[in-house]
């Protein structure tokens, strides 16, 4: 696997906002066009958050829909992930992840080519 740089996370309270943001150069953008964000709890399994596509509107877990916004600025080379209105069980580590295929976002074992470090977003209640 390649590696995806992140930043952003933190810690907040419920009903707080946090942003995560993920490089990504056109030369994966342009050749991995499922881009997107994956979580995992602590003694869950991986869950798929949101995913972007260029042909197709983003795709939310239920989860988080109407609360998280993912968006790609090509001029900026970065993934963000916006969190709105955040609840104790958004609490996880944030992953970003790009594949030629969308089967990482929908099956908890499949490896994305490109995959960040992670980062970890607290909420408390």
């Amino acid at each position: 696997q390649e590696r995806l740089e992140e930043s952003g996370g933190g810690s907040v309270q419920s009903g707080g906002s946090l942003r995560v943001s993920c490089t990504i150069i056109p030369e994966v953008y342009n050749n991995f066009r499922y881009m997107g964000w994956f979580r995992q709890a602590a003694g869950k399994e991986r869950e798929g958050v949101a995913l972007t596509e260029s042909a197709t509107s983003p795709t939310y877990a239920s989860s988080v829909k109407g609360r998280f916004t993912i968006a790609l600025d090509k001029a900026k080379n970065t993934l963000y992930l916006q969190m709105n209105n955040l609840k104790p069980e958004d609490t996880a580590t944030y992953t970003c992840a790009a594949d030629a295929s969308l089967t990482w976002f929908h099956h908890p074992a499949a490896r994305p080519a490109f995959v960040g470090q992670g980062t970890q977003v607290t909420v408390s209640s």
